[in-house]
């Protein structure tokens, strides 16, 4: 057998879903300001959307801006102002930071905790590497 053959057979016996490229997006905050609280309405959606837990996205953004943060249902409420542009450049870092592997650039991960160290795991390449705790 040539390269060319042995390679042709390697491909045919890959999974459909890594052949596959799909966009991954990450859905806009739909917020609102009542007051001196910000709200993100679709908080949930997007925790779905990363395959993370809420309260880890809710814990990352509340030291970003540096407020209290709580759930409400499918919802988050901050204290203070903050514009959809501040929220979505935050949900942006999160997603560089904890959810996108850095070696395959895929989504297909999940947050794995071993003794005191936190890793992100890649099921679509099986990398494993470590990220800061929140």
């Amino acid at each position: 057998m040539d390269y060319k053959e042995m390679l042709k057979r390697a491909r045919s016996q890959l999974p459909s879903e890594i052949l596959e490229h799909r966009r991954f997006e990450v859905p806009r905050a739909r917020s609102s300001t009542i007051g001196m609280r910000t709200i993100i309405h679709n908080f949930k959606e997007v925790c779905d959307t990363l395959n993370r837990n809420p309260n880890h996205l809710l814990k990352f953004l509340s030291k970003e801006l540096a407020t209290a943060g709580t759930l409400q249902g499918a919802r988050a409420m901050f204290q203070g102002r903050f514009t959809r542009q501040t929220i979505d450049r935050l949900i942006k870092r999160y997603v560089d930071e904890f959810v996108v592997c850095p070696v395959c650039k895929r989504p297909d991960t999940k947050i794995v905790k071993e003794r005191r160290f936190y890793f992100i795991l890649c099921e679509a390449c099986g990398a494993r590497s470590s990220i800061r705790p929140v």
